[in-house]
Parts: structure tokens; C-alpha cells; sequence
């Protein structure tokens, strides 16, 4: 794949408002089907029970903007094994582009006992290629499966913005542009969206034959009977549980397990209400770029939106949901430099430190934010609270 800019990907939420406001002039309402009563049941059932069941956290391993942050085998993993054994996640989402390191991570994400959910998001080239890369991905999928990994495979996330031709734009940039600007038909977007989508989702069944899943914006249309979970990535911000709870029960409706394939928020005062969108505070016109306005860098902001968020998955017995990101790169933290700290940026649980600020081609490490170690606690406890509820099942 093309590298996508990370920036576009920590920003996704970009064009929800007017995405939406496009389908409600054409009088499509978000969220698809009705429940009748067999699905209200089926509903009830996929998300009754108490407790998260897996716990994870995406990993994204592109090719890095600069010399300095490619992929590295090596660094890898050592990350899996921070994964397991620092963070205490059961679930790692292997997301990027590159079936080599999409495959040579979740090989050994599986090797240390690690559930893979595995999801290939090729994008900015012609169909056939994010086809073909998906189906290749599958494959590897399928025969790591085999081999007893736990292993789902999503097809790929948020399509319209991501794949030529559903929206009208030659790259991402332009895609969001034209959504932005109203340039854009809803009517026709959501027939684009819906062929390319069944395409993929009849890829992964030909390649794959575990569960599959899709990744869609919050407010997508999307046809859930294609996949055996439901997956969205999910940056909403209320000031009240209640809203969130409302809000992500409408997901179940369909009576499919449902995974949060991202959730998360920036390490400022005021991220979490920015959603989406709080990725957006960098000028990258300036060299070196600048964090825009005056923020205050707040650690505990970030950990305290997550655990408010995994307090909500928890109390609705979702099937998982995966922190966004264990670590991004090209946002390095620059402490007392807070015009360049572009960790500000950067919804990582960690923080990225180079040997040496501003040189592309310098090493780097990165150092636990608080939401790591909030999340490590959580996610310690559900093990133990899992491990408790297995010894308590009768046989069989």
C-alpha cells in the first residue's frame, strides 16, 4: 500500500456532521434496520451479560513517515510482549497496510497467545488492489487459524473515506474536502459504499472462515448480516453514562456481538469533547510544525475518558473493544516544548521520545502515558474477574 497519512487516520471522525446532515436531507435515518421482537431478543442476549469480554488495543504498523520511524521487526516485538505483559490485553487489532507486517505481527502476536484481530486498510489505490491485498491477508488468516490462533478478520475500515470512488476525491484529502464542502451525492455515496462493501465482505468469506467484522464510522449504514460481529470505531463524548449506554445500545440490535474497534482521546484538557476531532490542532503549513493554540497537556484527562468508556462496555457485556493506539511514531513528545509537543496530537496510550527532537532519522522509545497504566490495571482485572467466572462454569 501507498502509505496513508497517520494524520488521516487518527482523524477519522472528520466528516460525521455533515455525512449525516447529507443523509437526513434525503431522508435515509442512520443506523439501518428497525428491531422487530426476535431481533430486540437476539439483541438482549448479545449484550446482557456484565463484564467486557476481550480487551485490546489497535497496533497500526505502516511504513512510517520518516526514516527514523519505519516498521522494525524487532521493535514489534517487544511491543506484543508489552502488549501481554504490561498492558494485560488479551486482544491486539493488527491494522496497517503491507501484508508482511500485517502478517509478520499477528504471527507473533499469536505465538505469545495473544487473540488477533486482524484488519488489513489498504487504501488510496484502485479497488482491485485493496481487493487483493484483503484476500491476501485472509489467507495468511485463515491458515494461522488453522494452526490454532484465535484469529477475526475485519475487511477493512470506513470504506467511503478510504476507497477511490465512493466519494469523489482523488485522495483522502480531497474526499474530505468534497464531503466537507457538500460536493458530494448521499443517494449515490451510499450505493457505492454498499457494493464495495459486499465485495469485500464476499473476499473475506472466500479466503477466511472464521468471524468476520467491518469497522464502520459510528453513523455509517451498514449491512450487518454480511458479518458475525458488528464493529465500530467509536469517539463520541456526553457529559452524562446515561447517553453513552442509550447510544451504543442501538448497536445490538442486530443481535450480533458488538466490537468497539477503536475508542480513545488525546492527552489534553478538552479532548474527549473534541471526539473525533482532537487530533486537528497541529499547523502542519509551519516547519517545524506547531501545535496550534494553548493547550494543557493532561495525562489524565486521556486515562479518565477511557475508563469512563470501558466502564460503559463493561456494564453492556461487549464483546470487545480495543484502545486507539499503543503507539504513534511520528507524534513525538517533546516535554517543555509545548508548541512541539505533537504527542499532544496523538491518541497513543504511550509517548513517543526521539534521541534527538527534530531529526527524522533519530531513534526513539516510547514511555507509558497514564491511560497505559490505567488501562493495564483494568485490564489485569478482567482477567482475573474472567479467570474467576471460568473456574465457576459447570462442565461443558
Amino acid at each position: 500500500m501507498q502509505k496513508l497519512d497517520e494524520r488521516v487516520h487518527r482523524g477519522r471522525g472528520l466528516t460525521r456532521a455533515r455525512f449525516l446532515a447529507g443523509m437526513a436531507g434525503v431522508g435515509v435515518a442512520a443506523g439501518g434496520l428497525p428491531a422487530g421482537p426476535a431481533r430486540a431478543r437476539r439483541a438482549a442476549a448479545a449484550g446482557a451479560g456484565p463484564g467486557l469480554r476481550h480487551r485490546g488495543v489497535v497496533y497500526t504498523v505502516g511504513e512510517g513517515e520518516t526514516p527514523g520511524t519505519a516498521f522494525r521487526a524487532a521493535r514489534m516485538r517487544r511491543d506484543m510482549a508489552a502488549i501481554r505483559d504490561r498492558l494485560h490485553a488479551d486482544t491486539v487489532e493488527v491494522t496497517g497496510d503491507g501484508v508482511e507486517r500485517l502478517t509478520a505481527t499477528a504471527t507473533e502476536a499469536a505465538e505469545r497467545g495473544l487473540r488477533i484481530w486482524l484488519q488489513p486498510t489498504l487504501g488510496d489505490v484502485p479497488e482491485r488492489d485493496i481487493l487483493e491485498h484483503l484476500a491476501e491477508t485472509g489467507r495468511f488468516a485463515e491458515r494461522l487459524r488453522r494452526q490454532g490462533a484465535v484469529v477475526e478478520l475485519s475487511v477493512g475500515c470506513e470504506f467511503w473515506l478510504f476507497v477511490p470512488g465512493i466519494v469523489p476525491g482523488a485522495d483522502v484529502f480531497e474526499r474530505i474536502r468534497n464531503l466537507q464542502q457538500g460536493q458530494v451525492d448521499p443517494v449515490a455515496m451510499q450505493r457505492r459504499l454498499d457494493g464495495f462493501t459486499a465485495k469485500a465482505a464476499a473476499v473475506g468469506r472466500r479466503v477466511f472462515h472464521g468471524r468476520l467484522s467491518y469497522a464502520a464510522a459510528q453513523d455509517d449504514e451498514v449491512d450487518w448480516r454480511l458479518f458475525d460481529i458488528v464493529g465500530i470505531d467509536y469517539y463520541s463524548f456526553f457529559p452524562d453514562r446515561a447517553r453513552y449506554v442509550r447510544e451504543l445500545r442501538r448497536y445490538l440490535r442486530w443481535g450480533k456481538p458488538l466490537a468497539v474497534t477503536e475508542f480513545g482521546t488525546c492527552a489534553y484538557v478538552g479532548a474527549p469533547q473534541s471526539a473525533g476531532m482532537g487530533w486537528d490542532v497541529v499547523d502542519h503549513d509551519k516547519t517545524p510544525e506547531e501545535i496550534k493554540g494553548h493547550l494543557v497537556r493532561s495525562e489524565r484527562t486521556q486515562a479518565a475518558y477511557l475508563m469512563q468508556l470501558l466502564d460503559v462496555f463493561s456494564s453492556l457485556g461487549l464483546y470487545a473493544a480495543m484502545a486507539f493506539e499503543f503507539v504513534t511514531p511520528d507524534a513525538p513528545h517533546r516535554p517543555g516544548d509545548p508548541l512541539h509537543d505533537l504527542d499532544l496530537a496523538s491518541y497513543a496510550i504511550t509517548k513517543t521520545l526521539q534521541d534527538r527532537p527534530f531529526d527524522p532519522a533519530s531513534g526513539w522509545h516510547w514511555e507509558p502515558k497514564e491511560a497505559f497504566h490505567a488501562l493495564a490495571r483494568h485490564y489485569a482485572s478482567g482477567q482475573r474477574h474472567g479467570a474467576a467466572d471460568a473456574q465457576a462454569l459447570p462442565p461443558g
